[in-house]
């Protein structure tokens, strides 16, 4: 149905794309990748989103990346509608919310520097919680084999964030100040609200 209210399958598929990875870019043929689509079809869609306005382009590095611009007039009611269907656009291992819960108590994760281009913090992946040791190598190493390359990252007890964050560590002090996909935020630690 809502293929046929939007105009195309594909169209649809990456609507969900960009609205379940708010502040995650992409290039083609990672998006043709995640989403099991034709590469043709999905430039065409592109094209047609970015004529809109729905989302934005930027030149990096060679690649032409693209996100959701969340400044468009409709955005709030295009993520109501396509930001909370995560079965159909499974976009990363990270939001998998099964993954999550098998490493423990996750209170913080956070996906930036590669995944937002956003290389100020140093890291891509955030995680603050309880951890078992190996559940969580298993979901690093799924998350560097799904995205074909090594990732930068931090593990850390949430009595430590609190410590960094009294003495105003300059990485928590970064990382509030990044631009981040929030995974999971049980205490709203980076409520970017």
């Amino acid at each position: 149905m809502i293929e046929q209210l939007f105009g195309s399958k594909t169209r649809v598929k990456l609507l969900q794309l960009f609205y379940s990875n708010p502040n995650r870019s992409f290039y083609v043929r990672e998006i043709t990748r995640k989403i099991d689509e034709q590469i043709n079809s999905v430039r065409r869609e592109l094209s047609n989103l970015l004529n809109i306005g729905i989302i934005v382009s930027d030149n990096n590095n060679n690649r032409l990346y693209y996100e959701v611009n969340q400044r468009f007039e409709y955005y709030e009611p295009l993520q109501q509608i396509f930001g909370g269907d995560m079965a159909t656009a499974q976009a990363i291992v990270g939001s998998d919310k099964d993954a999550l819960k098998q490493l423990g108590n996750v209170e913080l994760a956070a996906l930036t520097g590669q995944f937002t281009r956003d290389e100020s913090t140093g890291v891509d992946v955030v995680l603050v919680g309880n951890f078992n040791q190996t559940q969580l190598n298993h979901y690093i190493a799924d998350l560097e084999k799904q995205e074909g390359k090594e990732l930068r990252f931090v593990v850390m007890s949430m009595d430590d964030y609190r410590y960094r964050e009294q003495i105003k560590d300059r990485f928590v002090a970064t990382l509030a100040e990044a631009k981040v996909q929030i995974l999971v935020d049980k205490n709203n630690i980076l409520n970017k609200e």
